[in-house]
């Protein structure tokens, strides 16, 4: 699709530059007008433009959480606001900042334009829009609730990138200091090691055990790194293909929420997010079966899709929820309670909100708890890696020491 560039004047007359992709010029004119913008200028884009757009398709930008988080908040107000679909997203297409996510408007533009419904348009993009964002539109849609269930996906959208962006934040300290642990250690065996081994050779003397090793540890380095390096891709590509297979990916995915300090945040923020997600499509009217299969697959992971799924086998077989979340082994007793309690009074969606909202506080304070753990346990390693060197370099050190000045060495 041909690509253009335009100038308009918003509805307060600022000025605004852009492009679009559309089939012609009127075709982008009427894009811009519906989108509340009076054109200036629409001429074809130039060849610089051109390869930024075959870059673009090289290396497309990624659709990130906030994207689509500002996309579901502006088609709640305009949706509000009595703008109709289509206008709408001619409207953000024009004003979309992120490419991928711009050319992805214009596309299912043109299937509504084609008559596709807007769950069907958005179906042919899932690397961008998740299973569950299009089932609650295709909702949106059937019940005429389209407005309030982009306001819903919007704040379940927020929740979801505040919930990644604190356990990034916990984690991002312990990481950096890794990373430093692990090129400090490349420095020190390929660089510090080898010039104390040099000295320590012209000397006669037995080394120490911790010496020797820290000695053996710095030759395989330096003469081995062929073989260390080809070990290390070859596990980096034997993990992946491991993990990307159906049994590797479910170990893995129950591995994870057993790990330590790490594992007990990863397992409360799936259990929001189950629970978030089960009460907004109970609130849309997404029928039963249908919300735990399309959850089963928003949860992104393999362990907790199979209990998802699981529970559903369970809800066919005639079982109540509360019995199957009780056989399926990941609700704590409070939270199985108040399920009991939603289903009993048809309550479930409001309940279901309450326990999304009891795990993120779980969340919240296991993160907290979690940045205050890792920190002493860092500096343990640490600790031990400088009292590693310091025998492994100091005792050979004061070994030649007291042989120059006739003593008996340290361990002799």
């Amino acid at each position: 699709m041909p690509l253009f560039e335009y100038k308009a004047r918003g509805p307060r007359g600022d000025a605004i530059e852009g492009t679009v992709e559309a089939n012609t010029i009127d075709a982008v004119a009427g894009r811009l007008i519906e989108g509340g913008l009076v054109p200036i200028d629409i001429q074809p884009a130039q060849v610089k433009s051109h390869w930024n757009r075959d870059l673009n398709d090289i290396f497309p930008e990624k659709v990130k959480l906030a994207d689509l988080i500002q996309f579901s908040r502006q088609m709640h107000s305009l949706l509000r606001a009595g703008v109709p679909i289509l206008s709408a997203l001619n409207g953000l297409t024009g004003t979309t900042r992120n490419r991928t996510l711009a050319k992805a408007l214009a596309e299912i533009s043109d299937m509504l334009e084609a008559g596709h419904d807007l769950a069907s348009a958005l179906a042919r993009h899932e690397a961008i829009f998740s299973s569950f964002y299009i089932s609650l539109v295709r909702v949106g849609e059937t019940t005429g609730q389209l407005e309030e269930i982009f306001l819903q996906l919007a704040y379940y959208l927020e929740r979801e990138k505040k919930t990644r962006d604190q356990i990034k934040s916990a984690l991002r300290y312990p990481i950096f200091v890794i990373s430093a642990i692990a090129i400090a250690l490349a420095i020190i065996n390929v660089f510090v090691i080898p010039a104390f081994s040099d000295v320590f050779a012209r000397y006669d003397a037995e080394l120490p055990v911790m010496t020797r090793f820290l000695i053996a540890m710095s030759d395989f380095f330096v003469n081995q790194w062929p073989v260390l390096l080809a070990l290390l891709i070859g596990s980096f590509f034997g993990l992946r293909i491991y993990l990307n297979s159906e049994s590797g990916r479910y170990r893995w995915d129950r591995f994870k929420l057993r790990l330590p300090l790490v594992g007990t945040v990863l397992e409360k923020a799936t259990l929001s997010r189950y629970a978030r997600l089960f009460s907004l499509a109970h609130k849309a009217g997404v029928p039963l079966m249908t919300t735990l299969t399309v959850i089963s697959k928003a949860v992104d992971n393999h362990y907790f899709e199979e209990r998802v799924l699981a529970m559903r086998t369970g809800i066919e077989r005639g079982d109540s929820i509360t019995n199957t979340a009780v056989a399926s082994g990941l609700f704590d007793p409070l939270v199985l309670q108040m399920m009991a309690v939603g289903e009993q009074s048809g309550t479930l969606d409001e309940l279901l909100g309450e326990v999304a909202r009891y795990y993120d506080q779980e969340v919240e304070y296991s993160i907290e708890r979690l940045a205050g753990s890792i920190e002493p346990i860092l500096t343990v390693v640490i600790g031990i890696m400088v009292l590693v060197l310091a025998l492994g370099i100091f005792l050979p050190m004061w070994g030649m020491a007291g042989a120059i000045l006739g003593k008996p060495t340290p361990g002799a």
